[in-house]
């Protein structure tokens, strides 16, 4: 079974979206889908309660911990599928590369698929261009700081199997940086895994929750931690 997360916070516009994108394109699939409501101030509890009531594949959840990294801490707990990927519910992510990530999986190869937006094959819609530039030039430096070749920790969008999370946790970070948290703690301790293009569309309905200013200093606190923490492990080799 595959576990796909969906922290939602005041996404009641997108739900329902959500809801027909994964009923009409996950016919053929063994999946839960955990939508974890983190405090959300419209909506988004009561429509998400209606939604699940029309397919037993969904669920959801009240986070117990406000912030998206508490949200994806719970959802990975909760979750029983064999696989785990998150997914957000601004609609930006695209079911045939969920697809192809539930495939490669099942190979037995990989630990994880990591899902970059910013390959040759890679396809952007709508992607705000200082947006871009500054998310290119901050995975640059984290692939050159932690010596790979990956180049799009700040997305998401990833699959990785339920052991390994688990194995990984503590997660520590409280908000977006935990998608830069987890790929780093993958990496750094030899998990198996490959690295893909995948197709990024921009939001269409709702606000964005990402606040560059906001987190500078948590994604620095991250690669801090993660650094220390890769070093350490090397001097236990």
């Amino acid at each position: 079974m595959l576990s796909i997360i969906i922290p939602v916070r005041n996404e009641a516009d997108n739900l329902e979206d959500i809801f027909d994108y994964f009923s009409n394109n996950l016919k053929n699939l063994n999946y839960e889908a955990l939508i974890i409501n983190d405090f959300s101030r419209d909506n988004t509890l009561i429509n998400a309660k209606v939604l699940c009531e029309k397919s037993k594949n969904f669920k959801v959840l009240d986070n117990k911990k406000k912030g998206l990294g508490g949200a994806i801490n719970f959802g990975i707990k909760e979750s029983s599928g064999k696989y785990i990927t998150i997914m957000m519910a601004d609609h930006s992510d695209n079911i045939s590369d969920l697809l192809t990530y539930v495939k490669l999986m099942d190979t037995g190869k990989y630990e994880a698929i990591l899902g970059s937006r910013f390959l040759k094959e890679s396809k952007v819609i709508d992607y705000p261009i200082q947006k871009l530039i500054l998310n290119r030039i901050f995975n640059f430096f984290v692939s050159l700081i932690f010596w790979n070749k990956y180049n799009d920790y700040t997305n998401a969008f990833k699959i990785y199997k339920k052991t390994a999370l688990l194995e990984i946790m503590p997660l520590i970070s409280e908000s977006f940086n935990i998608f830069l948290e987890i790929p780093l703690k993958i990496i750094s301790r030899n998990y198996s895994y490959k690295i893909i293009p995948i197709n990024w569309t921009g939001r269409k309905k709702g606000e964005t929750k990402f606040k560059i200013k906001e987190l500078r200093a948590k994604y620095l606190f991250t690669l801090i931690y993660c650094f220390i923490e890769k070093s350490l492990l090397n001097l236990k080799k």
